[in-house]
């Protein structure tokens, strides 16, 4: 027998597949619809303060190789999201879910933090660390001096389980100035990635979404090089305890079973859920658990991390 099944910190977790933030995830419609398929959790849209109607449509493009957006944090409010989860957590019997969230400033950051601090939720957040947030400033994660201070003022008051989400790095330094910083911190995990930004997509002459002039993060086939690279970079860095979540172009059980063979302990499907649907957590299951029958491993612990390397 396989089993998909994965820890992260003290949560057990069926299977170790779930939607990235930003698919799916806006209603709780469409958390409901995750939570009734064979994913192993959830992840809600990232939650700002206040309610957000998001950049100027068209902000989502399909192309062949993946996806081109420039969404703008659409989303319903951090309470809306607190409010879902919480209620979910009752349930002995719920799968444990991630709540993201961001504020639009490290001010409106830990007001959200402590929001959360005092509510009733007891399971994960992801901190999206991969959104810009001062005009003139890269993202924070980019700025590794305001991302130490950040995450050192919010575990000055924040106990509960926490864990980022990350823009990919591409420079060696890079990680190993990152992992230095995020070592210093109970975090329980990291997400890699989110989608490469400021990619540009031109159809016959013209750019296929509105907001900034065409400009946007690209996700899907493109970006998994880069996503297996980060997960295995911060896999080889980070304390045993930070779990890596492997996000960015899985869309069949072998993207999968690489990003877990990287180190990732839990994989994360975006684009290719806004194409197929929740059914494909079905489906990428059901390829995983064949290629690991195949190998003769029975759980991810059995390959997790250990990529060959020549």
């Amino acid at each position: 027998m396989t089993s998909t099944a994965t820890t992260v910190g003290t949560f057990h977790f069926s299977n170790c597949l779930m939607n990235a933030a930003g698919i799916h995830c806006y209603t709780r419609k469409e958390l409901a619809d995750i939570d009734a398929s064979m994913a192993g959790s959830f992840v809600t849209k990232t939650g700002t303060l206040n309610e957000r109607a998001g950049n100027p449509e068209p902000r989502y493009f399909d192309t062949d190789l993946g996806s081109i957006n420039s969404m703008g944090l659409p989303n319903l409010g951090i309470d809306y999201y607190l409010e879902y989860v919480t209620e979910l957590e009752k349930n002995p019997d719920n799968k444990p879910h991630f709540l993201s969230l961001v504020g639009l400033s490290p001010d409106e950051t830990h007001l959200i933090l402590k929001k959360v601090q005092d509510s009733d939720y007891q399971g994960l957040v992801e901190l999206n660390l991969s959104c810009p947030n001062v005009p003139g400033k890269p993202q924070i994660a980019y700025d590794f001096e305001a991302t130490e201070k950040l995450l050192s003022e919010a575990f000055s008051y924040y106990t509960k389980p926490l864990g980022v989400k990350l823009p990919p790095y591409f420079d060696i330094v890079h990680f190993d100035q990152a992992a230095a910083i995020f070592n210093q911190f109970p975090l329980v995990f990291v997400n890699c990635v989110n989608s490469i930004g400021n990619g540009l997509v031109i159809s016959d002459e013209t750019v296929v979404i509105k907001p900034k002039d065409g400009f946007g993060g690209i996700g899907g086939d493109y970006i998994k090089p880069t996503a297996l690279a980060n997960v295995h970079a911060f896999y080889k860095r980070l304390n045993p305890s930070i779990k890596i979540i492997g996000t960015g172009g899985v869309k069949t059980g072998r993207d999968a079973f690489e990003h877990i063979l990287c180190g990732a302990s839990m994989v994360q499907v975006g684009t290719a859920l806004h194409q197929e649907g929740v059914a494909i957590f079905e489906r990428i299951t059901n390829e995983l658990k064949a290629i690991m029958a195949e190998k003769g491993y029975e759980t991810i612990e059995d390959f997790r991390g250990q990529l060959k390397t020549l």
